[in-house]
């Protein structure tokens, strides 16, 4: 079969390789990958920005149907489609942070597509404890945003109180923020979308997903807007999502005294901040890393309870062997979420 491989540190070094099918262990589940999303943590191991253990396979957002099981699980069968927690592939199991469900901190914690094989791929084989049935109703498509929708999750719904009538400046309108955004419609908030030029087509779709207004930082003030629409206050919470120091700064310049401030967007390097910002205003900020298994729990009775729509989000589906098409438009950023499957 065919994989696609971070094949040795540095810049690039990304092929699309036969590799050997994996067996599947008596303690574990083989499954036939239906879809994986490409995240923008993939895009930073392509750029050297995340830290990874080459050679190893990419891919950790993805939905599938198990296609075998190891003779000691006893909670999935052959058939069951399924989402997958790739994030705990390796953990201690015993500290603090694993005992709690906040496994994202343990110190051994590798996760599937760069601390070990992922899922861009026809077979990935993973623990039962990581397999999570999908209801019927669920598209395999839509299940394969399973993860990004918990880092969503975790920003929106379990960091802090966000309020109906709250007004939120929403700061990159990547996938994980189309979704913030969609969590924070649901809740019945003003929301304040901004992007650069370059997001045009993302700004359009988050139009569509509710947002009260769109900026183009380019082109329009958003601080001017900020003050018009708030009445000269500020907003009660601002959710960065792109990951960039302007952005960053932008929020936090946004921001109303006492007001909230969530970082979701990864940067990858250092940012400069004027950080008194934070003591002046005496602004409340969180930093949201990925998701825990509490969340995971709330996720899937969200897409059982149908209480979200992801499928606008999927905007483009390609077969594993187009990747680097794929990827390039998640660089350009002419696309939302963008699907690899091997069988597309």
């Amino acid at each position: 079969m065919d994989a696609l491989l971070k094949t040795k540190y540095g810049v690039g070094n990304v092929e699309l390789l036969p590799v050997s099918e994996p067996e599947c262990p008596d303690d574990g589940v083989k499954i036939d990958v239906a879809y994986t999303g490409i995240c923008g943590t993939d895009l930073h191991i392509y750029h050297e920005t995340f830290k990874s253990y080459p050679p190893v396979i990419m891919g950790h957002e993805f939905s599938g149907v198990i296609a075998e099981v190891g003779k000691n699980v006893t909670k999935v069968k052959t058939g069951d489609r399924v989402a997958v927690l790739g994030s705990t592939a390796v953990t201690c199991g015993s500290c603090e942070y694993c005992q709690t469900g906040y496994y994202m901190f343990c110190k051994d914690r590798r996760g599937m597509g760069h601390g070990v094989n992922g899922s861009f791929t026809k077979y990935t084989v993973v623990r039962e404890d990581m397999v999570y049935k999908i209801p019927d109703s669920v598209s395999l498509e839509e299940a394969a945003l399973s993860e990004p929708l918990a880092c969503a999750v975790q920003a929106i719904e379990e960091l802090t109180t966000i309020q109906v009538g709250d007004t939120v400046l929403l700061s990159g309108p990547g996938p994980i923020g189309l979704i913030c955004l969609s969590l924070l419609a649901m809740k019945g908030c003003k929301i304040i979308v901004a992007g650069t030029s370059a997001d045009a087509t993302r700004l359009e779709l988050a139009k569509e997903l509710g947002a009260d207004i769109v900026v183009d930082v380019i082109n329009e003030d958003l601080q001017a807007i900020v003050l018009k629409e708030t009445n000269g206050k500020g907003v009660d919470v601002t959710v960065e999502c792109a990951g960039a120091g302007p952005s960053v700064s932008s929020c936090l310049s946004a921001l109303k005294q006492r007001g909230k401030h969530i970082q979701v967007g990864i940067a990858g390097k250092e940012m400069t901040l004027d950080f008194d910002t934070v003591l002046y205003k005496q602004l409340q900020v969180f930093g949201s890393l990925a998701h825990s298994i509490t969340t995971w729990e709330r996720v899937m009775n969200i897409l059982e309870q149908k209480k979200i729509n992801l499928a606008p989000i999927i905007t483009h589906k390609l077969p594993l062997t187009e990747w680097e098409a794929a990827f390039e438009l998640c660089e350009q950023k002419q696309c939302g979420k963008v699907l690899l499957s091997h069988n597309a």
